[in-house]
């Protein structure tokens, strides 16, 4: 059995450091909402406990965890924020709509990642039943949006580090092509 907290990453102190100099997208689901709003929670508290204001923080709403695609690639197109967290919620029923809406979330958030040139992160639960969704929402099992909001901060981290990293490419003046 999964204990409490036992995958969550640990952010190392670079990464807290300069967590203030970033700003997050957080696009969460209505669908489940009891569950959603914990992971938004989760999610919000990690990323200030790191150091992000409030501000820098723009939260929200889509639909259901199908149109968490397209909240996502609003908040890449529109602001500009350093990652977005995709926070969701579906529940296995009796009828395969689980499994295509689950697959439709996770092909689209990896697109989203191979468009954009920022960190998309996962934090959907697909679960079986309400209880594991509430297990993993502030439950016996952590909190899902918590462990979202640490990869995203790690992710910016990086992304930020390997930009710093390439070679000035400015344009040359025009007395530099004569």
């Amino acid at each position: 059995m999964v204990t409490r907290k036992k995958n969550l990453p640990d952010p190392d102190a670079s990464t807290l450091a300069m967590a203030g100099d970033f700003s997050f997208g957080i696009v969460v689901a209505e669908w489940n909402r009891d569950i959603t709003a914990s992971l938004l929670e989760g999610a919000h508290n990690a990323l200030t406990r790191a150091g992000v204001k409030p501000e820098q923080i723009i939260v929200k709403w889509v639909p259901g965890s199908f149109e968490l695609t397209a909240g996502a690639r609003y908040l890449a197109e529109y602001t500009g924020v350093d990652a977005v967290i995709c926070l969701g919620c579906v529940i296995q029923g009796e009828t395969p709509h689980f499994t295509y809406i689950c697959q439709g979330i996770s092909y689209g958030i990896t697109e989203l990642n191979l468009l954009f040139d920022l960190p998309i992160v996962f934090g959907v639960l697909t679960t079986l039943n309400l209880e594991q969704a509430r297990e993993r929402a502030g439950g016996k099992l952590g909190n899902k949006g918590e462990e979202a909001a640490i990869t995203a901060l790690r992710m910016a981290q990086l992304h930020r580090e390997l930009e710093e990293q390439l070679p000035d490419t400015e344009e040359p003046d025009e007395e530099e092509l004569l």
